[in-house]
């Protein structure tokens, strides 16, 4: 896939460019011949290792990214905002509100303003416990339903809904505007998350010594102990979606990205030992009861909706993309 600009637009910016699924995106983003621009916090870490790799025309300050696009946003083709506070036990509201809604709605003006295109992250958190499915319908009423567990996903919603009724309304839009309702992200440059890091990525290192890794129980009935399910995707499906969009301007929405196929926890906790040559070893533990009124059982992306658009691309399988990131682990990789 190469750059298809328009003319003397070369460049993207990606926010939250160092972070997990955006450091994937800037990297093929370069690779397609893209000026990319990141804009991230590294902090003391090592954050920086994500874009080790990657060939870049600038890094930015968050906070300084406002000037830089009052001086550069001639040359942007397109914003690919992946930057937000994406941990769903964050109980700072306030900053969430600062970090997933303001920051997203401002250049979501932006963008219409300046004729840029946009690209943001929603999650499938807005779909809360599942009780309305999990479609991507963009209806003002199907997203009125929808009642999200945590402020992180309440805030995703909040996005998509002020971003619909603008469309609706016929208000200003960027050129072409997508909503990727991600759902279990997982693969490289995911360790720095800490404790929102991937179980894959979390009982990698146990599983590789040959002990016993743990798993929460069920608290309810209709689930067996690791047979909570979610839909579980590879990063390098997500990158593939966002690719898709930049080569596609006409096709425009929220769109639900995973397999389309939910798998248990202990599927994958299974494909991590068996990718390791290892027969599973796991116990069950008690779920934290801060948790359990806010856990998903169930998710499952619809793709009806991604399809009918075009994207023709198959998703790596549960055990394909497991097998895929446990040999990155494997040789060391972050």
């Amino acid at each position: 896939m190469t750059i298809s600009g328009r003319s003397g637009r070369d460049t993207i910016l990606v926010t939250g460019g160092a972070g997990f699924i955006g450091s994937n995106i800037a990297a093929a983003l370069a690779d397609d011949g893209w000026r990319v621009v990141v804009s991230d916090w590294f902090g003391t870490g090592a954050k920086w290792k994500n874009l080790a790799p990657t060939l870049l025309d600038d890094i930015l300050r968050p906070e300084d990214v406002g000037d830089w696009l009052g001086t550069h946003h001639r040359r942007v083709e397109a914003i690919v905002h992946m930057g937000a506070i994406s941990a769903t036990t964050e109980a700072d509201v306030d900053l969430i509100v600062a970090r997933n809604i303001r920051t997203t709605l401002d250049l979501f003006a932006f963008c219409a303003e300046h004729d840029i295109r946009f690209v943001y992250a929603s999650s499938a958190a807005t779909y809360g416990g599942g009780e309305h499915g999990f479609v991507d319908d963009q209806s003002p009423e199907h997203l009125a339903r929808l009642r999200p567990l945590n402020a992180y996903g309440w805030s995703k919603l909040v996005v998509d809904r002020r971003i619909i009724d603008d469309a609706r309304a016929g208000r200003p839009l960027p050129p072409q505007w997508a909503g990727l309702k991600f759902f279990n992200v997982y693969g490289p440059n995911e360790t720095h998350k800490d404790d929102m890091r991937s179980v894959i990525n979390k009982v990698f290192p146990i599983a590789a010594s040959g002990e016993t890794v743990t798993l929460f129980k069920s608290h309810i009935p209709d689930y067996a102990d690791g047979g909570q399910l979610r839909d579980f995707v590879h990063v390098a499906d997500c990158v593939g979606v966002v690719r898709w969009l930049l080569a596609s301007p006409s096709v425009n929405g929220l769109f639900n990205v995973g397999t389309g196929k939910a798998r248990s926890f202990a599927d994958l906790a299974s494909a991590v030992f068996r990718a390791l040559g290892k027969e599973p070893a796991i116990r069950y533990v008690d779920m934290p009861e801060k948790l359990q009124g806010s856990y998903q059982y169930f998710t499952e992306a619809d793709l009806s909706k991604l399809r009918g658009a075009g994207y023709n691309a198959d998703f790596l399988s549960l055990e394909d993309g497991v097998a895929r990131y446990v040999a990155h682990l494997a040789a060391g990789g972050v």
